[in-house]
């Protein structure tokens, strides 16, 4: 599994995307911010009020600098489908990644062997391509992306302000303590 500050792999996939289906990289967001969302599958039940979360989301996590990507075994055609056929996810204006074979979800450690399918994580992305965040959850919870928006943030802040740390439930306009030298980094 896919540990914190440890670099993204890289990844060719079909996405669907506002209306068609295109080739993307994971290396295509060097330099931004990423959160990349793994669900199960398409045509579910929880997986469509996340992604539909976090379409209401998505101008938020832009402006905060990042690019948001989920990603489910399904193909770029169930995608494709879903997206014709469900209202939820007709507001999604990110790319619906395409992980069929699992090669991603096996890289990043989600990918549940004897289902076929991936486990629900998010992954944050620092413009280097570092993990600065991992998160899963059992497939029967969903995922907040107000929650998912304020730890980018927060990410974001202390690569921003080296030498401070964002403490519990930290915000942007919060203070954020400043620990010794010593222990910068291992806090």
């Amino acid at each position: 599994m896919l540990k914190v500050n440890e670099e993204m792999p890289d990844f060719e996939f079909d996405a669907f995307q506002r209306g068609q289906i295109r080739k993307m990289r994971l290396s295509d967001y060097k330099g931004k911010w990423l959160v990349l969302m793994f669900y199960p599958a398409d045509f579910t039940f929880v997986c469509p009020t996340e992604l539909q979360d976090a379409a209401h989301h998505y101008q938020k996590f832009q402006e905060a600098g990042a690019e948001v990507v989920s990603m489910s075994t399904d193909t770029a055609y169930v995608h494709m489908a879903w997206h014709e056929n469900s209202s939820s996810i007709k507001s999604i204006k990110f790319p619906m990644g395409a992980d069929p074979g699992g090669r991603i979800s096996r890289a990043f450690g989600t990918y549940i062997e004897e289902d076929g399918l991936s486990t629900r994580a998010t992954f944050i992305i620092d413009p280097d391509g570092k993990v600065k965040l991992v998160e899963m959850h059992d497939n029967s919870i969903g995922r907040s992306s107000a929650e998912i928006l304020r730890k980018l943030q927060a990410a974001r802040y202390v690569r921003e302000h080296s030498g401070q740390v964002c403490p519990a439930n930290w915000k942007p306009g919060d203070e954020a303590l400043t620990p010794g030298p010593e222990l910068v980094g291992k806090i």
